[in-house]
């Protein structure tokens, strides 16, 4: 067997948010939302997922949309690339979709609770361990909430490094399946344990997808790919530009051949100079490190 990567749009949105996944959606969101408790018994897809043609990188910013039995609405983001403003971006799209309830004329009693989930491929809150946070109104000095009609969750799927041996949980169930299902070869026991994962996991099998659904796929895949390599040199050259400012500013004007060894070093190695370029006394230091680490 080969899974699909549920970190496409594309895959996310058939996995989670077609009109047969209403039960795999109820035990993504009590184990991830609700803390793997059995709080949702039923909700509604809004605007379930239907096979097209992608064009653009995202066509909506979030991915699956769904009504709640207790009243609340959610809306997930798979999330891989972390954008510029991207933090902003959740809290506009979470205020407008709580606006954006009412017809013209209705009353505010007709309001009901917004919860954005953002599953992100990046980390975004470097400070803490914690993989699932949550967000909402608070008094400054009491924490107590004003009102529960707006929630901000977000998953950091790369703080999440447990192997399938050691899964415990119902949510760590489920990010392992969204983070790892890619690598897997068959259905593993404890993932096959609950029926929503495992029936999860047969729509990721690339054997069911038709002809244009891969076609679908692999445009995704590619674009996703090609954003990733266009951040990355960009990120580069701009950190290549500060790592040469600085060898300037420290020892002048390089050698031709000492600054094409800089440009030709990777991303992490010219982090590590940009770090290290102070404890270098010499340019005979700077050609001896470009040696050790070219």
């Amino acid at each position: 067997m080969k899974f699909i990567s549920p970190k496409t749009d594309f895959a996310f949105k058939k996995i989670f948010g077609s009109i047969h996944s209403q039960n795999i959606l109820i035990s993504f969101l009590n184990a991830i939302v609700y803390n793997n408790q059995n709080i949702i018994q039923s909700l509604k897809i809004i605007n379930p997922y239907n096979p097209g043609v992608t064009n653009t990188m995202k066509e909506t910013y979030f991915d699956v949309k769904a009504l709640l039995d207790n009243g609340s609405t959610v809306i997930i983001e798979m999330q891989v690339l972390n954008v510029e403003y991207f933090e902003k971006r959740v809290i506009y799209n979470l205020a407008k979709a709580y606006g954006n309830q009412l017809d013209a004329g209705q009353g505010y009693m007709m309001l009901q609770p917004f919860i954005a989930l953002t599953i992100a491929d990046f980390v975004l809150f470097e400070k803490i361990d914690k993989m699932i946070t949550k967000f909402r109104f608070k008094e400054d000095t009491e924490l107590f909430n004003y009102q529960d009609e707006l929630t901000l969750m977000f998953v950091e799927l790369p703080k999440f490094n447990k192997e399938l041996s050691a899964l415990e949980t119902l949510s760590d169930k489920w990010i392992y399946f969204i983070k790892s299902a890619p690598s897997l070869e068959v259905i593993p026991e404890s993932l096959e344990s609950v029926s929503e994962i495992e029936a999860a996991l047969n729509i990721a099998n690339r054997a069911n997808l038709n002809n244009a659904e891969l076609e679908e796929l692999e445009q995704q895949e590619k674009l996703i790919r090609d954003k990733k390599g266009q951040i990355s040199l960009a990120r580069k050259e701009g950190i290549g530009i500060l790592v040469k400012r600085q060898i300037r500013r420290k020892f002048g004007e390089i050698a031709p051949e000492v600054q094409t060894q800089i440009e030709q070093l990777s991303l992490e190695k010219l982090d590590i100079l940009g770090d290290e370029i102070f404890d270098l006394a010499t340019i005979a230091d700077l050609e001896n490190w470009l040696d050790n680490n070219g």
